[in-house]
């Protein structure tokens, strides 16, 4: 796997990027929106090649705005969208549409027609799509069990129309697939078997994934790097593995943390606490250090939710 430019969790500021020259399929540059009183402001992210990057936040920190930036259906107020190498703002029209027929979009909801039928829908995709691939399309339709081509988009639950978007997205022969909220509101049967496609799909390392998610449980069965944003800004950039195997959550007494604080375990600033009824919970940046510094104390394996609450609501100490 292609090593991810190096991220570092800051206090205020939006994580910085140090210098790249790995090829990235999406890069997103300094890229800045303002709407009445919301901004996204300087935000700056990479999707490598053969990766799957996770965009995780809460409700009005800045995804949706930023996911229209990318696909285009929005304009930033400063900064630049980078696809497969290419600066969109600077091409023209001709070859901006052959550079977006290489990306593949799946929305959080199914807004086909609802009077389309599920071969029709298909049909659309093929004609847009000059590289579809129809025969790729039938398999995945097999392996989703979405064999309804006569079939109404008003007849379909919203596992099998979120099925039918999949099945056509991957079949555009796209090299970029950007998805929001792909599995949201899926019983638990059919979210792993859309996982287990979109796994199959990245066996290609010549492909590369941007997903929106507030499952984070997805992400950390799928997603190389995490992205979050947070009220318009990057908050944390890093690779998945660091929060499953690096990162810990130490649950302290008041006194047991004051003592990890007038230690310097932590450099001034670089605290993040939780604190609880009883107790305190501190995020630690390297688990096994902690706990061969503090072998008395508790400390477990972090995962995305902790981190996103320690960013969100946790005192920086």
């Amino acid at each position: 796997m292609t090593a991810y430019s190096p991220y570092r969790l800051d206090r205020g500021r939006p994580a910085q990027r140090a210098g790249t020259s790995f090829p990235c399929d999406l890069r997103v540059q300094g890229v800045t929106k303002r709407y009445g009183d919301f901004s996204l402001r300087d935000v700056a992210l990479d999707v490598p090649r053969g990766s799957v990057v996770g965009l995780v936040g809460r409700n009005g920190a800045g995804k949706t705005t930023l996911m229209k930036i990318i696909l285009g259906a929005a304009l930033p107020d400063a900064g630049r969208i980078e696809l497969f190498g290419h600066d969109v703002a600077s091409l023209g029209n001709q070859e901006l549409i052959r550079l977006r027929e290489r990306v593949a979009y799946v929305n959080a909801t199914v807004s086909y027609p609802s009077g389309m039928r599920v071969w029709e829908v298909s049909r659309m995709y093929e004609l847009a799509y000059p590289r579809f691939d129809r025969s790729a399309y039938d398999r995945l339709c097999a392996v989703m069990e979405l064999d309804v081509p006569r079939h109404k988009v008003s007849d379909l639950s919203r596992g099998m129309g979120m099925k039918l978007q999949l099945a056509c997205a991957l079949a555009t022969g796209a090299d970029l697939l950007v998805l929001d909220e792909p599995t949201a509101g899926l019983d638990p049967i059919v979210r792993e078997e859309l996982l287990d496609v979109l796994r199959s799909w990245m066996e290609d390392e010549a492909r590369s994934m941007f997903v929106s998610s507030h499952i984070t449980s997805d992400l950390e069965h799928l997603a190389d790097y995490l992205v979050m944003i947070e009220q318009g800004a990057v908050a944390l950039a890093c690779e998945c593995d660091t929060i499953r195997d690096v990162m810990g959550v130490a649950n302290l007494r008041s006194h047991e943390l004051q003592q990890v604080l007038d230690d310097g375990f932590l450099g001034d600033g670089q605290a993040r606490v939780l604190r609880r009824d009883l107790s305190c919970l501190l995020l630690v940046p390297q688990r096994a250090a902690f706990m061969r510094a503090y072998p008395d104390f508790a400390c477990d394996r972090a995962t995305i939710d902790d981190v996103m609450a320690f960013i969100v609501k946790g005192e920086v100490r």
